[in-house]
């Protein structure tokens, strides 16, 4: 895991989901609170389906937390403030490890980080 490199938190959701709507006013606090430590990114699955490409987005809100190429996190999340703010903590202090068996998500995470998302 690269260390030196910021946490990137990013949340995928879709502008015709009445619980993403209501969720980002929660995504946008969380990236005020961490945002001097952390990237945070606003993903829409149909806008952006393309760079999206083999990932399956399900249930909203799902988060995605990377460091560099490092997958750290990905899935759905029950939208409240503390859950997102937990995570969040726990990949900023290293709790969190690399998740692995996921070649989508690593990709999609390459994707993201060369698009400047």
């Amino acid at each position: 895991m690269m260390h030196g490199e910021r946490l990137q938190v990013v949340c995928l959701c879709a502008g015709w989901c009445g619980v993403c709507r209501d969720y980002r006013a929660t995504f946008d606090a969380a990236a005020a609170e961490f945002g001097a430590r952390a990237g945070f990114s606003w993903f829409d699955i149909e806008d952006d389906a393309a760079l999206l490409d083999d990932v399956d987005v399900e249930n909203f809100p799902t988060v995605l937390i990377a460091r560099g190429d490092c997958t750290l996190f990905f899935g759905p999340i029950t939208p409240q403030p503390a859950t997102l703010a937990r995570l969040v903590r726990r990949a900023l202090d290293g709790e969190l490890r690399q998740l692995t068996g996921a070649p989508e998500v690593d990709s999609f995470v390459r994707r993201l980080r060369e698009a400047g998302a």
